[in-house]
This record gives C-alpha cells, sequence and structure tokens, in this order.
C-alpha cells in the first residue's frame, strides 16, 4: 500500500509540475506578475505541497525567479537576455531542423501540416494562448526525429525562457510577419533541402518573435502591468 501511495504522490508531482510548465511555456502566465502557492493550488484543486515542489523545480529551470519565501514570477525580460535566447534558440533549432530532416516521412510531414492549420485557425480566431501551444508543437514535432532526448531538453529550456513573449509576439503578427516561414519549411522538407530548411527556421525565428521581441523591449513596452495579487 506504502508503495502504491509513494506511486500516486509522484504521478500527482509530474502532473503538477507539467501542467505549471506547460503554462509559462504558452505564455498563459505573464512576465513579472507573482505566482502564488496557495493561489496555483486553488486552481489545480491540490495542495501547496506539489505545488511548492514544482515551482521550485521550474525556478531550477530557469523559467520562475523568487520573489520571497511565498511567490515565484516569470523574470522580466532585457534586451540583452533576449538577443541571448534568440541566438541559442536559431543554433539550435537550425542544427535540430537539418538532423531531423533524413528522418521526416510523409505521416509527419502531414501532420506538420495539420499543426499549421490549426496555428492559422487559432490566428482567426484570436486565440493567442492555442497558437502559441501550437507553434512549439509544431516545432517539437518536426525537430523530434532523429533528436536525442539531450537537444530536445535544451530546446525546450529555451522555449521556457522565451514563451510568455511568443504571445506578445503573435499579437501584433500581421504588422511584420507576412512570410508564412512554415510553409518555406514544409516545401524545404518536401524538396530534402536542408539548407533551405535552415534558412526557414531562422527566418521563422527572427522574423517572428525575434523581431517583435525586440521592438517591443526596446521600447520599454515588455513592463506588465501593476498586479493586485
Amino acid at each position: 500500500m506504502a508503495s502504491e501511495e509513494r506511486k500516486v504522490e509522484e504521478s500527482l508531482k509530474q502532473r503538477v509540475y507539467r501542467t505549471l510548465r506547460a503554462r509559462v511555456m504558452s505564455g498563459a502566465v505573464a512576465p513579472g506578475l507573482p505566482i502564488t502557492i496557495n493561489g496555483v493550488a486553488d486552481d489545480l484543486g491540490v495542495s501547496a505541497m506539489p505545488v511548492r515542489e514544482a515551482l521550485h523545480r521550474l525556478v531550477a529551470d530557469g523559467a520562475l525567479e523568487y520573489l520571497d519565501n511565498r511567490r515565484v514570477r516569470v523574470p522580466e525580460m532585457t534586451l540583452s537576455k533576449f538577443e541571448e535566447i534568440i541566438a541559442a534558440r536559431t543554433a539550435l533549432e537550425t542544427l535540430a531542423a537539418i538532423r531531423a530532416l533524413p528522418h521526416i516521412d510523409t505521416a509527419r510531414l502531414e501532420h506538420l501540416q495539420e499543426i499549421d492549420s490549426q496555428i492559422d485557425e487559432a490566428y482567426a480566431a484570436d486565440d493567442l494562448l492555442r497558437s502559441t501551444e501550437l507553434n512549439f508543437l509544431f516545432h517539437r514535432t518536426l525537430y523530434e526525429p532523429g533528436a536525442s532526448g539531450v537537444l530536445l531538453d535544451l530546446m525546450e529550456s529555451v522555449w521556457l525562457r522565451l514563451g510568455p513573449f511568443m504571445r506578445l509576439a503573435t499579437a501584433k503578427l500581421e504588422e511584420s510577419y507576412r512570410i508564412d516561414r512554415h510553409a518555406e519549411a514544409l516545401d524545404a522538407i518536401r524538396e530534402r533541402d536542408p539548407e533551405a530548411l535552415s534558412a526557414a527556421i531562422e527566418a521563422d525565428i527572427q522574423d517572428g518573435v525575434g523581431h517583435l521581441g525586440r521592438h517591443f523591449l526596446g521600447n520599454g513596452a515588455a513592463s506588465p502591468p501593476p498586479s493586485a495579487n
């Protein structure tokens, strides 16, 4: 019985961690606003302990930072930090795309096309949270074939730091992102062209969240509104 209870407890801890991690990565948690243990516990319908452990893990992941002994937050972004994140994302993802290309079969290509269509639908519905989640799903689905857990873990670590700003970028997507870089990437996969695929992925990162993040941070628009919490 004790063994089964431990398994249930570990499963709960993992569920809470994965839920919070996904929220941060998708931008559901705004930068700078405090997160309380009790608030998250009430929201998820769990006790404070698994929430506290999940928040500790996310701080260790670099996704959150401590305010005091009871609150954490998504760190606010600086322009220099943002540039470093964009550079890391570009380097990791162009490498991952080239490594994945020989292993992407017809079924995966069709799946990528379907995800890209869902992204368009989310944009049309002005569902920024869903579009951000789907964007990361598109990239992960592209990179998974032939990728080691190490490379995927590194990319997800970068996405955790960038996620809140992805929604900031998609809010102004039509202003600066007129070329469908995902379509370019899919065309490159069909042509089995690693250079074109690498160029499409780099342009997707630089012209999308990269361009808009620089614009917002350069104009001091990245700070969140004051919180009442």
